[in-house]
């Protein structure tokens, strides 16, 4: 397996280089690259099999390869490694990406090798991965739906109720979508937001889009529209609490 590394770090780059010398042998470093236009010119001429790639590195993002490249170009696959914060950690696991926390634990490169063969990153993951770094706050992020990503506005979602290994997004204008990721991915990412809180066991909510609370019948959130979500007993005061900061 041909691979080449891209990290402005020399120490990161030597420091990998050996790692996959005594934990993966069957890799084999074809190129060591201190920036992504460099590291562009050589996978186009040696063609890799796999690409280890830095996200921050100066005057490029990590993300930004996918620039350079037709979507028919990308045939090699891509483990990031990043000593991102945890909402970036967040939005790589949201997007199905797989990644390596600096300092590279051994253990983890050697399981990120492995289910690189096994399966690899899809492009519309990668694109899904750079959009939704592009905002901590996540106003608009991209999810998967059926054969293709869409982008939602945050701001106009009602509610995401979880249905096992899927979410069902709610929308202010009724429309429904049934993205392929547990209500826990979204919570990860979505709840960064203040505005959104996790409910219930199966419940994300917009808490601006909260009408009332009922006491009654162990708890329960009107929504505008007219959805009504349970809520869990845990969370009673928290919700009181949200509801309080968003009506100030």
């Amino acid at each position: 397996m041909r691979a080449i590394i891209i990290d402005d770090e020399k120490r990161a780059r030597v420091t990998l280089q050996l790692l996959l010398k005594e934990y993966c042998p069957e890799v084999e470093i074809v190129a060591q690259c201190e920036n992504l236009p460099e590291g562009v010119k050589s996978i186009r001429k040696l063609k890799p099999d796999l690409v280890f790639l830095d996200i921050e590195m100066p005057g490029h993002s990590g993300l930004e390869l996918l620039d350079f490249f037709d979507e028919n170009e990308i045939n090699f696959s891509i483990i990031f490694a990043t000593a991102y914060n945890e909402y970036a950690i967040k939005a790589f696991k949201f997007s199905a990406i797989d990644y390596l926390l600096k300092p590279i634990n051994p253990e983890e490169l050697v399981s990120a090798i492995e289910r690189m063969k096994k399966q690899n990153a899809k492009l519309e993951n990668l694109k899904m991965l750079k959009e939704n770094m592009a905002s901590t706050k996540a106003k608009k992020i991209a999810v998967p739906c059926g054969n293709k990503i869409i982008f939602l506005d945050t701001t106009k979602i009602l509610y995401i109720k979880g249905e096992g290994s899927y979410s069902e997004v709610c929308c202010l204008d009724g429309t429904k979508h049934l993205i392929s990721r547990n209500l826990k991915n979204f919570e990860d990412i979505i709840c960064l937001d203040e505005n959104f809180l996790r409910v219930h066991r199966s419940y994300i909510v917009n808490m601006e889009q909260v009408v009332s609370y009922q006491k009654t019948d162990g708890g329960t959130l009107n929504l505008e529209g007219g959805k009504d979500v349970p809520v869990s007993s845990s969370k009673i005061d928290l919700i009181l609490e949200k509801i309080n900061l968003i009506q100030r």
